[in-house]
């Protein structure tokens, strides 16, 4: 019997392995020069915010101290001013009360020459009612005088705490001084360095970015991504929306909180900005 012969066929050689090279993004300069100069931006008035900070709530602190000063001393002059008007009320009570004394006594002599009694009564009916007008006069002069002792102390109880809150408002202010005086410099470059970014970044994305700004309770306008989620919210970015950050080809925002993101490249070449 024949011997069954089998053919193998030759192991097809294996290709020899490509030599993997990089790809080369499409990276829009332009886009990446306004990322880059909305994050250096928003470092910027990041660094301005920690100065605010640092000086916290001392200039409300001071508005309203000055604030309260100022009503006390209005409140001391209007004080003052009644305290006059009852001064002025006093005095006129006493020429009322001078005139009606001297009508008492005319009207007393008159009753020595009256020729009936119906006269003697009438002259009686005048001289009682200028008595009702004198007893009047007292009254107004005690209820005004009553009134000037309770504006003195109501003057004397605004005025030392006027004067407490002088001494308050001084050591606030020379506070305050102190910490702008620490801070001045550091805020004045700063704030030139915020003007200098806002220059490189179109009207609208500048509009939009001091819109986001100010609805942020932390004022980040411009966050990075970290641990593949939005470094303001924290909501997580999905897979390819991360890649399209990466790309720079377009200004991509959180679809959670609005924020602008950027990728950590962005941000260094943003930090090697603010070193030189």
């Amino acid at each position: 019997m024949a011997k069954k012969t089998t053919t193998t066929k030759k192991a097809a050689a294996q290709p020899q392995a490509e030599q993997v090279t990089p790809v080369m993004r499409d990276v829009d300069l332009t886009v990446e020069k306004r990322l880059v100069a909305l994050y250096t931006l928003q470092s910027v008035d990041s660094e301005i915010d920690k100065i605010q900070q640092i000086r916290g709530e001392l200039p409300q602190a001071v508005q309203d101290l000055e604030d309260e000063v100022a009503g006390l001393e209005t409140r001391v002059e209007n004080f003052k001013n009644e305290k006059d008007e009852c001064n002025a009320s006093i005095a006129k009570q006493d020429n009322d009360i001078a005139e009606h004394t001297e009508q008492i006594k005319k009207y007393e002599k008159q009753q020595d020459n009256v020729r009936n009694n119906r006269e003697y009564e009438a002259i009686n009916k005048e001289i009682e009612y200028k008595n009702l007008e004198i007893q009047l006069c007292e009254r107004h002069k005690r209820d005004a005088k009553e009134r000037i002792k309770e504006l003195e102390r109501h003057i004397e109880a605004a005025l030392k705490l006027t004067e407490r809150r002088k001494e308050e408002l001084q050591m606030k202010q020379d506070e305050l001084g102190d910490i702008i005086a620490e801070t001045e410099k550091d805020e004045i470059r700063l704030r030139a360095k915020s003007k200098e970014q806002e220059q490189f970044i179109e009207e609208r994305y500048l509009t939009a970015y001091k819109r986001i700004r100010n609805n942020m309770r932390n004022g980040l306008a411009v966050v990075t991504i970290d641990r593949d989620a939005c470094g303001g919210c924290f909501s997580k970015i999905p897979h390819q929306r991360q890649m399209e950050i990466k790309m720079h080809k377009k200004v991509i925002v959180c679809e959670h909180c609005g924020r602008i993101l950027v990728d950590g490249d962005i941000a260094g070449k943003a930090a090697d900005l603010l070193k030189k």
